[in-house]
């Protein structure tokens, strides 16, 4: 492993995190902190609670991994994306770096940035509402890897890309619906059939389910569904970036 190299991308892009770093943690954290106000506190004390959590307090979870899933995509895509704009990206084929020591280097800096922005979020969500962590090392186990796991997507979606604009479909027009509609606002079990068994079709509902249940050990679904959801992402991610890597494609504008 070519730990120099693999320091040096690491470098460059946190320090390119530093100098943008109203766009890269302050505009998020602002944003989510809005929907803390409004759904937390404005409209929380008039919901129901939910599975016996407030409602204010039941949502943190999935509003900080919404920030998150945004945040990771968006910082490792544009991480590879920018070299092919720029048409650097020869010079990193070319770099005596493997395949699989960019991809270390791209994702762990994205992942590192996604995952101070949500531990900045979980503490801005406690000066709004009353948060409990009833597993905390389970609840950092899931974050890190739910961070590395949509940096990988991240990565995929900068290498296909050949817009900004295409940067921003799948994050906008996939994964926000998904989060959405995958219980960041309420639980599964309230829903009706046969929405409840469409929602389980939905990746991101085992996301959400089990860094919940790191708060408050209540879950929609059994935490090691969540657990092989992750796994199987992180494997196709992984499968889909080795086979970019072997053919080439898209590496070259």
């Amino acid at each position: 492993m070519n730990w120099h190299g693999v320091a040096a991308i690491y470098r460059f892009e946190m320090a390119r995190a530093r100098r943008t770093l109203w766009q890269s943690l302050v505009a998020p954290v602002i944003t989510t902190a809005l929907y803390f106000v409004v759904f937390g506190s404005t409209l929380g004390g008039r919901m129901t609670a939910m599975e016996g959590i407030a409602f204010g307090s039941f949502i943190v979870p999935g509003l900080t991994l919404l920030s998150v899933f945004m945040q990771s995509i968006f910082n490792a895509s544009f991480g590879i994306y920018f070299p092919k704009f720029s048409g650097t990206i020869y010079e990193l084929l070319s770099a005596p770096i493997s395949s699989l020591e960019t991809v270390v280097a791209y994702v762990g800096a994205a992942a590192t940035k996604s995952l101070v922005l949500a531990l900045v979020t979980l503490a801005t969500a406690t000066i709004f509402v009353p948060v409990h962590l009833d597993h905390p090392l389970a609840m950092l186990a899931f974050l890190v890897v739910i961070c590395i796991t949509f940096c990988l997507i991240g990565f995929v979606i900068g290498i296909w890309a050949n817009s900004f604009e295409q940067l921003q479909i799948v994050p906008m027009l996939v994964v926000t619906p998904l989060t959405f509609l995958g219980g960041a606002f309420y639980s599964v079990a309230a829903l009706a059939e046969p929405w409840r068994t469409v929602t389980l079709f939905n990746p991101v509902v085992y996301l959400i389910s089990g860094f919940r249940w790191s708060f408050y050990s209540r879950a929609d679904v059994p935490v090691w569904s969540s657990v092989a959801v992750m796994a199987a992402i992180i494997l196709i991610c992984l499968g889909t970036i080795t086979w970019i890597f072997r053919t080439g494609y898209r590496l070259k504008r």
